[in-house]
């Protein structure tokens, strides 16, 4: 991946709607060099492209990072909160905790509800620590591709 190849991924952070006409001049390139370059990128699996929602938009006014610590196998736990539609990812890690999990919850309660009534009775699950940030804006990362 050359720089021009990072050039076209900063913008895309930006603006993955952005027309080539857009595109091929912001990285200097022409919009056709920068629909193949993409195309190349697209191809070689080193680049996906996806829709992502945001959960406050869609309702969810409550959401939290569960750091959760295991008894065995964290695999299964983590199988189990991946099927719930409140959970936005698990992950499984090495360190502190076995597993984090990104939870989206209508409120507050309804977030205390699931922690309680859902993943607390998991075969398991010895200890969860909550990490709750509440608003009306969602957060949004760019990675840093160079």
């Amino acid at each position: 991946m050359d720089e021009t190849d990072k050039a076209i991924l900063r913008e895309l952070q930006t603006d993955g709607r952005i027309a080539y006409a857009d595109l091929g001049p912001r990285v200097g390139l022409s919009a056709s060099a920068a629909r193949q370059r993409l195309q190349r990128l697209l191809d070689s699996r080193a680049v996906q492209v996806v829709g992502v929602t945001d959960p406050m938009a869609m309702g969810g006014q409550a959401m939290a990072l569960l750091g959760i610590g295991v008894d065995g196998d964290p695999r299964a736990v983590a199988d189990a909160l991946a099927a719930r539609p409140e959970v936005v990812y698990s992950v499984l890690t090495s360190g502190g905790f076995d597993l984090f999990a990104e939870v989206v919850a209508p409120g507050p309660k309804d977030l205390l509800d699931f922690v309680n009534d859902a993943v607390r009775p998991l075969d398991g699950v010895r200890e969860i620590q909550t990490f709750p940030y509440f608003g009306i804006h969602t957060h949004r990362f760019l990675w840093d591709v160079g």
